[in-house]
């Protein structure tokens, strides 16, 4: 990661911790609401993360394809499950889903190379609860 991804990433985290102060409620209710969808249940989270990455890269948010990729990379995804998923957004999309699906496919690759927990920032700074967060949205 840049050096200036690090700088948007802590400027990205501190503005949510803000954020999670004023409006502990709804930002509470985001967190929950994202580990309760991501858990493993009938549907294996990696899949779940993996779905979420196809949709991301069909609504072109960058900064989300990326923290979903890390997020099932986490989980253990192969390459030929990143591969098919990748298929199937690319078949939704076209020729924009075989741009955005290239990124997706980096992320992957950065992954691969850097480990099961590499430094990607996201979109909307995907993490477990911690404690703080726990007390706040109580």
């Amino acid at each position: 990661m840049t050096e200036e991804t690090k700088a948007l990433t802590s400027e990205a985290e501190s503005l949510l911790a803000e954020l999670r102060r004023l409006s502990p409620k709804v930002t509470g209710g985001l967190l929950r609401m994202r580990q309760e969808a991501y858990r493993d249940a009938a549907v294996p989270a990696k899949y779940k993360l993996l779905t979420a990455m196809a949709i991301s890269i069909a609504i072109r948010c960058e900064p989300c394809i990326r923290a979903y990729v890390r997020m099932a990379c986490e989980k253990g995804i192969t390459q030929e499950e990143v591969i098919e998923f990748l298929e199937v957004a690319m078949t939704m999309q076209g020729c924009p889903g075989e741009e955005w699906a290239l990124k997706a496919w980096a992320a992957y690759k950065e992954c691969a190379a850097q480990g099961s927990s590499p430094d990607i920032a996201g979109c909307c700074v995907h993490r477990p609860m911690s404690h703080d967060d726990r007390d706040v949205t109580s």
